[in-house]
């Protein structure tokens, strides 16, 4: 049986992350808000299962059915189903954060900055630690 995992490419570049769920966290470059989204590794599909923001401001309202749970504004988002997600990963604000399996790690530790896609595709035992793969194949694409 072959195991999900996590595949980011950069450039020509990509690192296999042999994981099933994820949550990528980001700050707003203006707003300076967080915002979290937690993903599940479905076949060749990744799954947004929950988002979080931490605030409010220009163009980053929380939906009407987002719920206060503590600091956060928590919702299911309407967009669930993504192929491969495109980062755009400039030097201008911080980098993206990626957690999984109780560590969270900045983008910049894994791949170098530079637009990036996260894709599901078949995956090792290791728990999260990068390796060299394949190049995934490329679907729908989404930007943050």
């Amino acid at each position: 049986m072959i195991a999900a995992a996590l595949c980011i490419s950069v450039g020509t570049q990509l690192v296999r992350l042999p994981v099933t769920a994820f949550t990528l966290q980001w700050q707003h470059t203006v707003e300076k808000v967080l915002w979290e989204e937690d993903y599940l590794i479905a076949g060749d599909w990744l799954l947004l299962s929950r988002a979080r923001i931490r605030g409010s401001g220009a163009g980053m309202e929380p939906p009407p059915d987002a719920v206060r749970d503590g600091a956060a504004w928590s919702y299911r988002p309407a967009n669930r189903w993504y192929r491969s997600i495109e980062l755009a990963r400039s030097a201008v604000g911080a980098d993206y954060r990626l957690c999984a399996d109780r560590r969270c790690r900045s983008l910049e530790e894994i791949v170098p900055r530079g637009v990036t896609t996260l894709a599901a595709c078949d995956g090792g035992d290791r728990p999260f630690a990068a390796e060299p793969a394949l190049r995934p194949g490329r679907g729908s694409q989404r930007s943050h």
